[in-house]
């Protein structure tokens, strides 16, 4: 007893490192005798009972403490977690039947807490945060969190009305993991972590684990049942690898959930995850769309954020419904034949209080020193990536989105600032590597880390990379030193293209190597042409406001632009509302404008893009040999003073192919020359000139024949008109 009463000041100040050395069952002498013991903490108790239902007996227990400390002695037996209870009363004359906590084992082997220290234990997402268990028969939840440099932790939620004195967590030695099952605790129920620090701070932090969270601006975990829900998405699974092959058709829709439609009637107008997967999919279906992909849907407090700061990794935000809700939106579009890509962040994470910085009251996922641990162009904090437990959070956290949700593929945010010591830094303001460079080794290895265990583990996955500098291999394999990504977005191409179509025509003569460029460097990487949320915000505007020139030019310039963008060598991503011509900015508060639909420029416009995905998916010289230069050749490239490019685009088959003449002026010119591999009949399968998109219909319907006259290099040609800010694509007919 007298041992048991000196832990009690570590029991009350909420230090106490391992409270089962002083609660639950224990084996004492007594009176020269082996007796078992069960102590039982029970605060704002009036009386307690030990109930030993083998006996049926109430064996009344003595108050040891006056907090409200209990003991209970009887003779030692056999004696498991579920074989006794305590019961209690209140100062209200309630009585409260519970099982004790500190009588049920460990959910951890040491080969568990091994691998976790280690940075190796790939599905940590099963043992970590809040698990749902039976333990002889008991339901409950087991808690779970890594805090190595806590004094004391304990859990807090409804289930012991927040009290930080019922229920503290046992700490492992040396992995820092503090752990307790707690009976009766189910799906639905609110908790937090409460930590005390050695220098005597405490604080509540939701949990790093959490697998789901209450609405913002309200920041609790709250506890989940992810093994419930039964999926129908069977088939979608075995074959997706060919849905996400690299010689697949990939047209993406990038889609931010709360803005895309907004509800009525509700909170925010955020509509459920259920609803948005009807209206999705149909939408996509529709338009032709093979994938969505989703800003980030991970929980984050700032709803300003798009979700780019996450505090809850783990936990699939309740803006719009609960994981539940989430899993049948992925299988609802898996059903109906359309991926779905997450935008996941492991660059950085906000300084929000109840997140992970300094969550045990030290630098534990960041870095200490601001020169390594801050990001200065977004007041966010950066991972530790050399630290094993982080980077074991941050793969686990990749895997858990693929097992748990069946996520088809994940696109990183922000690369480029994780490979950069110094990125967006002046001399003096970072901390040179081991080598005196400034790449980011430990970030280096994660990446590479990740994309082996998440194309390992779940093959037929996409990873995708946002990288905006000349790193070389992003989307090349490991093995041969690079970076292992599926694809990697083409920023220069976005760059250079978005700058050469926000020109007057007049002057795009003096840049047509705007245009030219990328296909010096199309083939290096595995490449997703993006035009993404990021090119209409932050006072850039919409696409269709970009564009020069007056109402009929700046929609002829936008079909233009899709037009060569959907015809160029690499997968196609395209932000909502761009497809129909949103004029205004994207404000993630407000819905799509689709009040635009009843003007035939904005129908015609939505049309046109639903027409060229579905070209795309039926044409293989479109989609099969993206990333390598059999797939395209010039006609002529070096027409800068009509500001016009030819191309042929080829299929595996090199006699599958597509001539493609873009006209970059509002100039129309008639009998155009153009240089063909073949003489034969070319039907125009597209014009983006067309009357049914909003254009003059000058073109070339139904085709041209191809004559013995050279042209550009070439024994044939056919003489096009080509309509003005248009795209016209030819295919051969054969007899």
């Amino acid at each position: 007893m007298h041992d048991a009463l000196g832990n009690m000041g570590a029991l009350l100040d909420g230090r106490i490192e391992n409270p089962f050395a002083l609660l639950g069952p224990h084996e004492v002498e007594r009176a020269g005798r082996k007796a078992l013991v069960v102590r039982a903490f029970l605060p704002g108790s009036q009386k307690a009972w030990l109930l030993d239902p083998a006996h049926q007996v109430a064996r009344p227990m003595e108050r040891i403490h006056p907090a409200g400390m209990y003991e209970a002695v009887f003779p030692t037996r056999p004696i498991g977690a579920a074989s006794y209870q305590l019961q209690m009363t209140t100062a209200d004359c309630d009585v409260i039947t519970m099982h004790d906590p500190y009588a049920f084992p460990s959910y951890f082997s040491d080969f568990d807490l091994h691998l976790i220290s280690e940075g190796t234990h790939l599905r940590a997402y099963g043992r970590l945060g809040a698990q749902l268990r039976t333990v002889e028969g008991v339901q409950g939840t087991n808690f779970a969190v890594w805090a190595p440099n806590a004094a004391g932790l304990s859990v807090v939620g409804d289930f012991n009305c927040w009290n930080g004195q019922q229920h503290p967590l046992r700490k492992h030695i040396p992995s820092g993991i503090w752990e307790l099952f707690v009976p009766d605790v189910r799906p639905g129920m609110k908790y937090k972590f409460r930590i005390r620090t050695h220098a005597g701070e405490t604080f509540d932090k939701s949990d790093p684990f959490g697998f789901a969270a209450e609405l913002p601006p309200c920041t609790a975990s709250v506890v989940a049942d992810l093994d419930s829900y039964t999926w129908n998405d069977q088939s979608w699974m075995a074959d997706r690898w060919r849905s996400n092959g690299l010689d697949a058709p990939i047209s993406v829709y990038e889609v931010h959930l709360g803005s895309w439609r907004r509800g009525e009637g509700r909170h925010h107008g955020w509509m459920n995850y259920r609803e948005l997967a009807h209206q999705l999919v149909q939408y996509c279906q529709e338009m032709g769309y093979t994938h969505l992909e989703l800003l980030p849907i991970s929980e984050h407090p700032f709803t300003g954020s798009w979700g780019y700061q996450t505090v809850g990794y783990y936990a699939v935000t309740s803006r719009y419904g609960s994981p539940a809700d989430f899993m049948y939106f992925v299988d609802y579009c898996h059903q109906h034949g359309i991926g779905v890509i997450l935008d996941w962040v492991p660059a950085h994470f906000p300084r929000d209080g109840h997140g992970l910085r300094r969550f045990d009251g030290t630098a534990l996922y960041e870095h200490e020193d601001p020169r390594q641990g801050e990001h200065p162009d977004w007041g966010t904090l950066i991972f530790n990536y050399q630290r094993n437990e982080v980077r074991n959070f941050l793969i686990a956290n990749a895997l858990f989105w693929l097992d748990k949700y069946h996520i088809d593929g994940l696109r990183v945010d922000a690369v480029a600032s994780m490979l950069y010591l110094d990125y967006s830094r002046k001399d003096g303001e970072w901390i040179p590597n081991e080598y005196g460079g400034r790449e980011n080794l430990g970030a280096i290895s994660l990446i590479k880390e990740f994309n082996r265990q998440a194309h390992a583990h779940f093959p037929g996955i996409l990873t995708i990379a946002e990288e905006s500098t000349a790193w070389g291999g992003v989307s090349h394999p490991t093995d041969t030193g690079g970076l292992g990504f599926s694809l990697k977005w083409n920023m220069g191409w976005m760059n250079d293209t978005l700058r050469y179509m926000r020109r007057d025509p007049i002057h795009r003569c003096h840049h047509h190597g705007e245009l030219t460029f990328s296909l010096i460097y199309a083939f290096t990487e595995n490449f997703s042409l993006p035009l993404s949320h990021d090119e209409v915000v932050h006072g850039k505007g919409a696409l269709l406001d970009q564009m020069p020139g007056d109402l009929w030019q700046k929609f002829a310039n936008l079909r233009l632009l899709y037009g060569y963008m959907w015809t160029h060598p690499g997968k196609k991503l395209l932000f909502m509302g761009g497809e129909f011509g949103q004029w205004n900015e994207w404000n993630h508060d407000g819905s799509l404008q689709w009040e635009l639909l009843q003007w035939d420029t904005h129908r015609g416009l939505q049309r046109m893009v639903g027409d060229l995905n579905r070209l795309y998916r039926r044409e293989p010289s479109l989609h099969q040999v993206d990333f390598r230069s059999q797939g395209f050749e010039w006609i002529d490239c070096g027409n800068a003073g009509d500001s016009v490019l030819t191309y042929v685009r080829r299929g595996a088959d090199p006699r599958d192919f597509l001539v493609v003449a873009a006209n970059f002026t509002p100039v129309p010119r008639s009998d155009f020359p153009i240089g063909v591999p073949e003489q034969c009949w070319y039907q125009e399968v597209f014009n983006s000139d067309s009357h049914y998109y909003g254009g003059t219909n000058l073109g070339n319907f139904p085709g041209r024949q191809a004559k013995s006259v050279g042209a550009n290099g070439r024994s044939y040609s056919i003489a096009l008109n080509l309509p003005p800010l248009a795209v016209v694509v030819l295919k051969p007919q054969r007899t």
